[in-house]
């Protein structure tokens, strides 16, 4: 079993033996699920396409000549 220790800013370095075996690397985000046993889940959050179905509901398909007259229109306002 591996063990960490939290600082006092409630940091916790992973294992390195733990890392490996999920596959996190720098930057990957954890989720933490508390059951009702006390037992606390670390969860790898893993972002992806699928996650950003539904962001842009209602979007309509843009030309580009409106793009970049949008683009325009902010450098403008600067």
């Amino acid at each position: 079993m591996s063990q960490a220790t939290m600082t006092t800013k409630g940091q916790v370095t992973v294992p390195k033996d733990v890392r490996d075996q999920l596959g996190l690397d720098a930057g990957t985000r954890l989720s933490f699920h508390v059951r009702e046993d006390g037992v606390i889940e670390v969860v790898a959050v893993r972002a992806g396409s699928h996650g950003l179905r539904g962001l842009l509901r209602g979007a309509r398909p843009v030309a580009l000549e409106e793009m970049e007259r949008a683009i325009e229109d902010g450098a403008l306002d600067r």
